[in-house]
C-alpha cells in the first residue's frame, strides 16, 4: 500500500510537470504573437505552430519575413532595424530560452518525484512545530513549580553542557487552573517534621539569594516580592503542648521562632483577640509570603535558557516493558518500565510519542491519574502490587475581603486555633483568607466555582472573633484552587515506585508544594543523577513508608 501511494503521488508530479511545460510553451508563443509588429495567432496569414515549415524557428536570418504580400521585409526597410531589434529576439534564441526553461521545470518536477520515492524526508502533512521531540533522557510531567524546579536542577547538575536532554509537558499554558499561582503564597519554617523544616530552610535560603539562581543574562533581576511578616499560630489549650513539640523541633533543626504567651502576644499584636489562646508561635525570620507566579515563571526562564524544551500537551498514555518477577514474600509482581510517552497536542487529536529513559511525575493534584494509566496499584489491597498512589486534588477557596480599619502592616499571617488563615493582601485594607473545611464536607473538584456560604459559615464568624475588626468587611473577590493531597499523611512523596523503577514522584504535598519547591527540585535531581541524596535526606517520604502503613503526619497543616 505505501509503494502505490508513492507511486500515485510520482504520477501526480509528473503529470504536474508536463502541465506546466505545455502552458509555459503555450506563453512564449502568445506573448510572440501579440508584440505590436506581429498580429495574434490565427489572425495573421503566415501563422503556422512552432516546428512546421514556416516556422521562424527554422530561418537563419535575423529579419522577420512575412507570408503577406502587402507586408515590406525587414530587408527592404532597413532604417527600422533599430526600433524592431529592441521588441524581437531571433527565432534560434527564442528557443534556446524556452527550452532551457522547460528543463529547469522538469528538473524541479523530478526533484519532487524524487522526494516522494520511499526513504526520503517528504510528508504530504504539514509538520506542527509545536511538537516535543522524538527522544529525550528525562520528561518531566507537570510545569507547576515543582516541575520547573527539577528541570533547572537537572540542568545546573548536568556535567556537560546539554548532556541531559530534559522536557516539561504542562497542559494548561494559561496557568489558569494551576495550583501554584492560585495558592497563598507563603513560605515558614513552623511545620512539626524535620523533612519539612529542613525543606522550609532551604527553600527560605534559596529564595533569599535567588538572582544568584535564576538570574539570566540581559533580563531584569528576579522580584519575589518577598514579605517578612512571618507566620504567626495559635494555639488552644489543649493544644498547646503539641505547639511547644514542634517549637523544640523548630528550634533544633535552626528555624527562628519564639513562643508567646496570650499577655505578649496582645502587646505586640493589639488588634488581636485573645480569648481561648493559651499560646502563640511566631516566625522571627525566613517566614512570610512572596509571589507564586514570579517564583514559577523565574524557575521557567531560567531552565529554557538552559535547555530544556517545553512541550504544551497532556500525557494521553505510556508504552511500558513488563517484567514479572517474586518477591521474597513469594508475591509474583510485574514490574514495569517506561519506554515511551505519548503526548497530545492542545485542542488536537496529533500527538507525539516521546522515547525516553526517565519521567517525572510533578503533576500535582492529579499525579495519580498517570500511575493509573500505567496500571499500577491495581492489584490486591495491602500487597505489593496493590500499592497506589494516595494522592487526589481538594479544592480550597481563597477569599479576598476589604476592611479599611483592619491590621496594618505589622500585620503576619496569622493561623488561628480553629483552622482560619489571613494575611494582608498589599496596602488599603485588602486581605485574603481561607480555612480547610472538615473530612466529610469537603467541595466537589468537578469544578473550580466558589461557594459563598462557606465564607459566611464557616470562616467569617471565627475570623470576626479573633479580629474584631472584621466584623464589618466586604468580599471583592474570590477564587478556588487544588491541593495536591496526599490522604494518607498529608505529607509529599518524594521518590520511586517499587514496581515502576523509572519514574521519580515529587507529589502530594498537600499545601506546602510552592514553599518546598527549590529544595524539592534539588533532592529529586540528585536522587535521579547522583543515585542518592546529597543534602537533604528525604528517604522517609518515600513509598515505603505507605507500603508499611506507617504515616508520618504534618500536624501543621493550613
Amino acid at each position: 500500500m505505501q509503494t502505490c501511494g508513492h507511486r500515485l503521488v510520482m504520477v501526480m508530479r509528473v503529470g504536474e510537470a508536463r502541465w506546466i511545460a505545455f502552458h509555459l510553451w503555450w506563453w512564449h508563443n502568445w506573448k510572440l504573437n501579440k508584440s505590436p509588429q506581429n498580429p495574434p495567432r490565427g489572425q495573421g496569414p503566415g501563422d503556422t505552430w512552432p516546428g512546421t515549415q514556416d516556422s521562424c524557428a527554422g530561418t537563419q536570418d535575423t529579419g522577420l519575413r512575412s507570408q503577406d504580400p502587402g507586408l515590406k521585409t525587414q530587408d527592404s526597410v532597413s532604417h527600422s532595424v533599430p526600433v524592431m531589434s529592441t521588441n524581437f529576439t531571433t527565432g534560434r534564441l527564442l528557443h534556446n530560452n524556452f527550452y532551457k526553461d522547460l528543463e529547469k521545470q522538469f528538473s524541479a518536477a523530478r526533484d519532487k518525484v524524487k522526494d516522494a520515492l520511499p526513504g526520503s524526508q517528504w510528508t504530504p502533512f504539514e509538520v506542527n512545530p509545536d511538537l516535543p521531540p522524538e527522544r529525550a533522557d528525562i520528561v518531566v510531567v507537570g510545569g507547576g513549580v515543582v516541575g520547573w524546579s527539577i528541570a533547572y536542577w537537572l540542568k545546573k547538575k548536568e556535567r556537560v553542557r546539554d548532556g541531559v536532554k530534559v522536557i516539561v509537558v504542562e497542559k494548561d499554558p494559561t496557568y489558569s487552573q494551576a495550583s501554584t499561582v492560585l495558592s497563598a503564597g507563603g513560605i515558614r519554617q513552623q511545620f512539626s517534621l524535620r523533612e519539612n523544616i529542613q525543606l522550609s530552610l532551604a527553600s527560605a535560603d534559596f529564595m533569599r539569594n535567588i538572582n544568584e539562581h535564576l538570574g539570566v543574562l540581559d533580563q531584569d533581576p528576579v522580584d519575589l516580592q518577598f514579605n517578612h511578616s512571618g507566620y504567626l499560630f495559635l494555639a488552644s489549650e489543649g493544644l498547646a503542648h503539641i505547639m511547644e513539640d514542634n517549637y523544640s523541633m523548630q528550634r533544633a533543626a535552626g528555624a527562628n521562632v519564639s513562643l508567646l504567651s496570650p499577655r505578649k502576644l496582645k502587646e505586640m499584636f493589639p488588634w488581636i483577640n485573645t480569648d481561648g489562646v493559651a499560646l502563640a508561635s511566631y516566625g522571627l525570620e525566613n517566614e512570610g509570603w512572596f509571589d507564586p507566579w514570579a517564583l514559577l515563571n523565574a524557575f521557567r526562564t531560567k531552565a529554557m535558557s538552559m535547555g530544556v524544551i517545553q512541550s504544551v500537551g497532556e500525557v494521553t498514555g505510556f508504552d511500558c516493558s513488563v517484567n514479572r518477577m517474586d518477591t521474597v514474600d513469594g508475591e509474583t509482581v510485574d514490574v514495569k518500565r517506561i519506554k515511551h510517552i505519548d503526548i497530545r497536542m492542545p485542542n488536537s487529536l496529533q500527538y507525539q510519542r516521546v522515547e525516553c529513559a526517565i519521567v517525572v511525575n510533578a503533576a500535582g493534584a492529579f499525579s495519580a491519574k498517570l500511575v493509573d494509566m500505567i496500571g499500577i496499584g491495581a492489584g490486591a489491597k495491602d500487597t505489593l502490587a496493590g500499592l497506589s498512589l494516595p494522592v487526589e486534588p481538594r479544592k480550597r477557596f481563597i477569599y479576598v475581603i476589604h476592611c479599611p480599619d483592619g491590621p496594618g502592616l505589622d500585620c503576619p499571617l496569622l493561623v488561628d486555633c480553629s483552622g482560619i488563615f489571613f494575611r494582608r493582601e498589599g496596602l488599603g485594607g485588602k486581605y485574603i483568607t481561607g480555612t480547610s473545611p472538615e473530612e466529610g464536607e469537603e467541595p466537589d473538584v468537578s469544578n473550580l466555582e466558589v461557594d459563598e456560604e462557606f465564607f459566611r459559615e464557616k470562616i467569617w464568624p471565627s475570623l470576626a472573633h479573633r479580629i474584631p475588626a472584621f466584623e464589618s468587611l466586604k468580599v471583592t473577590n474570590a477564587w478556588g484552587g487544588f491541593y495536591d493531597y496526599n490522604s494518607f499523611d498529608q505529607n509529599g512523596v518524594v521518590g520511586t515506585h517499587p514496581l515502576l523503577p523509572n519514574m521519580y514522584f515529587a507529589t502530594g504535598f498537600s499545601g506546602h508544594g510552592l514553599q518546598h519547591a527549590p529544595a524539592t527540585g534539588r533532592a529529586v535531581a540528585e536522587l535521579i543523577l547522583d543515585g542518592d541524596y546529597q543534602t537533604l535526606d528525604l528517604t522517609r517520604l518515600g513509598f515505603e513508608r505507605i507500603l508499611s502503613r506507617e504515616p508520618m503526619r504534618e500536624r501543621n497543616i493550613v
